[in-house]
């Protein structure tokens, strides 16, 4: 990831409190890809699902053959926090689970209506069509009431448990930006920040 500062443009800074500027690199600059190529370039990248505690910088080698690519996965997929924003590995995700909700039995435990995260209302079940297509399961979070309004195949109860554990599995579907993208992707980085 220090690769990634590389290139960040020297500000003067006061890092002794006592007045005395030094040059350093400014850390809060931050490069972003534009939202309609975001949005709309996906054929310049591949899908591709993170593994079990699998880093950035394994995939940067992999795809890249440079481990220090990592920050070009982390920027593709507008991950800030590389702790969190990254998926948890099994271990991390219990030790996260248990710091924000007492136990992993707490967060689980369904004879009880304390860790309830969500209601949802499944408008559409998950349907593979005859080309083999799969439609994803459409879901609405709901309140209480129209949950209970709603017949027992089309509601479901989400609980704090499950709700990390889905959120953490979102989290391993990234987009890599293919490898003959990269040097272009480079050479724009570094021409906005010198």
């Amino acid at each position: 990831m220090s690769f990634y500062f590389k290139h960040f443009p020297f500000v003067k800074y006061d890092i002794s409190g006592d007045n005395t500027l030094q040059l350093v690199q400014n850390p809060l600059i931050r490069f972003k890809i534009k939202d309609t190529i975001d949005k709309f370039a996906w054929a310049g990248f591949l899908e591709y699902v993170i593994q079990e505690e699998e880093t950035a910088s394994e995939i940067a080698y992999r795809i890249y053959e440079d481990e220090t690519l990592d920050w070009v996965i982390y920027i593709t997929n507008n991950i800030i926090d590389i702790k969190y924003d990254w998926p948890l590995g099994y271990n991390q995700l219990n030790n996260y689970i248990i710091a924000k909700y007492g136990s992993v039995e707490n967060a689980s435990d369904t004879t009880t209506t304390d860790n309830i995260h969500h209601y949802e209302w499944i408008i559409q079940q998950r349907q593979t069509r005859f080309d083999g297509t799969v439609l994803p399961e459409k879901v609405l979070i709901v309140d209480e009431v129209k949950y209970l309004s709603l017949i027992a195949s089309e509601r479901r109860i989400v609980r704090n448990h499950e709700y990390e554990l889905n959120l953490n599995e979102e989290k391993r579907n990234i987009k890599l930006l293919k490898e003959e993208y990269v040097l272009q992707f480079l050479s724009e980085i570094k021409s906005v920040l010198v």
